[in-house]
């Protein structure tokens, strides 16, 4: 099975498909014979994760630019009202299309949000500015990271599940 290779820092390997594509992420050090079986092994999935693609266009400049003067409108009213409950202090707020996350925050206390998630619910919003707002505390996702975002929203499983299903659907898009 072909597929693009990408090592990185990493301590796991992963798979992901986007559009036809399989993209295997994996640490750098781990040898190419344990990546291939391990994708041999997943062969099955790999099969059944490209069969149940729906072939949706793309998202036209004009969708994405809509989307983006949205977010910059929704997103940091979101980020103003949960931000003093987490006692932290943020920087400057972007707004991109990202093909690969739905928010990120830099060492400098800047967050960045992709504009699509103006096509979820306002709840998975929610879970996402949250989840950036306690990156401020915990650069990283230990369990005290996870602990903060838990004390914030008690049920965030269910927005993660949203964006692991749904929001898929939509990032494919770009």
């Amino acid at each position: 099975m072909e597929y693009q290779l990408i090592r990185s820092r990493r301590k796991t390997v992963a798979i992901q498909i986007i559009r036809d594509a399989v993209i295997v992420r994996a640490p750098l050090n781990m040898p190419t014979a344990a990546i291939n079986a391990f994708v041999k092994s997943k062969q099955a999935w790999i099969k059944k994760q490209l069969s149940m693609q729906t072939r949706l266009p793309a998202f036209t400049p004009e969708e994405l630019a809509f989307f983006t003067q949205q977010a910059k409108q929704d997103l940091p009213a979101r980020v103003a009202r949960f931000a003093p409950a987490l006692g932290v202090a943020y920087g400057a707020i972007t707004v991109r299309h990202q093909k690969t996350r739905w928010g990120s925050c830099s060492g400098k206390k800047n967050l960045s949000f992709n504009c699509l998630l103006m096509l979820a619910p306002e709840r998975v919003r929610d879970y996402v500015v949250i989840h950036e707002l306690c990156h401020l505390r915990e650069m990283n996702h230990s369990g005290r990271f996870w602990a903060l975002v838990e004390n914030a929203m008690p049920d965030y499983h269910e927005s993660r599940r949203w964006l692991r299903t749904q929001g898929k659907a939509l990032i494919e898009r770009l």
